[in-house]
């Protein structure tokens, strides 16, 4: 199987009112535990990849090599996106040239010209491409890759003339935040969702920060037509939790404990069980 931009697999999952999940990669060990499941679950999957995470990992060319070597040496069939997250306008010219199928620009932070000035710009160059383009209207709260967000309501307005451009998919503010949710937290705005979907109609909306968002709003966003929920802090959590357990044991300390394949394992065993527990939720289990 070979990479695949996102519009077919986002646009089945809108209409048959299941999402696709976004996760975010950070090394082998993630990458491969996400193709795994997905492969299991006979899911479609989106792999997700943040500028400071393709940094980390060496560099985009080294990100889609990886990904690809693992496509065929794993003998993954279902529908891989290799998906840029929260990019700038200059990371997702890289990317495109790195060889990523789908990338977001984040054009958030500009005055609305600005940002449907990029985006027309962008879409022109990934359609020649045949690549799958993710715009965002209202910033996402929390934290990504050192940028802090508020939890803006997105304009419905603002999205509705984002939309109209031709993007593949609209990730809109409505109320989430990358990260741990605070105890305080007000809940998604469905209102502001709900107008949203009116007034775009065909094209799929993309929910950030889907860690810590209970079930049960998970599953109304994906009535109203959420089609992409992304996810990345519960991955890292249910890693750190593992990875900690192992080492307070004590078992990186008997026999060859210490071999980073062995003392990576229960993360690598942690991340599948979160990322299926997340198919499930999301209704892509057996939609590839």
């Amino acid at each position: 199987m070979v990479l695949v931009n996102a519009k077919e697999m986002l646009n089945k999952a809108m209409k048959e009112k299941y999402a696709v999940g976004h996760f975010n990669i950070n090394n082998l060990e993630w990458t491969k535990a996400i193709l795994l499941t997905a492969q299991e679950n006979n899911s479609p999957v989106i792999l997700g990849v943040s500028e400071g995470a393709g940094k980390y990992m060496g560099g985009y060319k080294t990100v889609v090599g990886m990904v690809n070597g693992l496509l065929e040496e794993l003998n993954i069939t279902v529908p891989v996106a290799l998906h840029l997250d929260h990019g700038s306008y200059e990371g997702a010219l890289k990317t495109i040239e790195a060889g990523f199928s789908s990338v977001m620009f984040d054009g958030s932070h500009y005055p609305i010209e600005e940002n449907i000035e990029k985006t027309k710009e962008l879409i022109k160059i990934t359609r020649e491409k045949g690549i799958s383009l993710e715009a965002e209207v209202g910033a996402i709260g929390g934290e990504e890759d050192g940028k802090i967000g508020e939890g803006e309501l997105a304009d419905p307005a603002e999205c509705k003339r984002i939309a109209d451009l031709g993007v593949t998919m609209l990730a809109a503010g409505i109320g989430n935040i990358h990260g741990k949710y605070p105890a305080n937290w007000k809940g998604l705005n469905f209102d502001v969702l709900a107008k949203i979907r009116k007034i775009t109609v065909d094209v799929p909306l993309v929910l950030h920060g889907g860690t810590g968002i209970p079930d049960d709003m998970v599953k109304k966003a994906i009535s109203l037509g959420v089609a992409k929920i992304n996810v990345n802090t519960e991955c890292q959590l249910v890693f750190a939790e593992a990875t900690r357990k192992y080492i307070e044991d004590g078992k990186d300390l008997v026999g060859k404990g210490y071999d980073p394949r062995k003392l990576l394992g229960p993360g690598f065993e942690a991340i599948k069980a979160k990322v299926k527990e997340k198919m499930v939720l999301f209704g892509s289990v057996n939609r590839a």
